[in-house]
């Protein structure tokens, strides 16, 4: 998955903001969360300097996906107890994958908002 590919599919998703920081990071929110972030791998010196995406996960997810190759526990925020993964390794067949995972991460966040805020971004609604 390609930064603009990236962009465009966290951009698709309702009520999501972007915001270029932290050393020129694609960052994705859901109101004042973050949910998605697209920056240079790090730690990987085979993948050094390619995209990564960055995203939160379930519990059982994190568990799975820090074994598995082209992933791992996000720098700086699992070494903080947070379950968020780093994919470094974008290929076709594992761009569907790092969708799903996206979904899942703004999922996750969107239901972590209050309700208050759930409710101004049309958010979670039954209908």
């Amino acid at each position: 998955m390609t930064y603009d590919e990236f962009n465009k599919f966290c951009g698709s998703l309702h009520a999501t903001t972007y915001v270029m920081q932290w050393n020129n990071a694609h960052v994705w929110k859901i109101g004042p969360k973050i949910f998605a972030i697209g920056s240079l791998g790090q730690g990987n010196l085979e993948k050094e300097n390619q995209p990564a995406f960055i995203f939160k996960t379930s519990d059982l997810n994190f568990d799975f996906l820090s074994d598995l190759s082209g992933y791992k526990p996000a720098p700086y925020f699992a070494s903080r107890g947070m379950k968020w993964i780093q994919h470094y390794d974008s290929s076709a067949k594992t761009d569907e994958e790092l969708t799903y995972y996206l979904k899942e991460s703004y999922k996750i966040v969107s239901l972590g908002l209050t309700k208050k805020l759930q409710k101004q971004l049309g958010l979670n609604q039954v209908k």
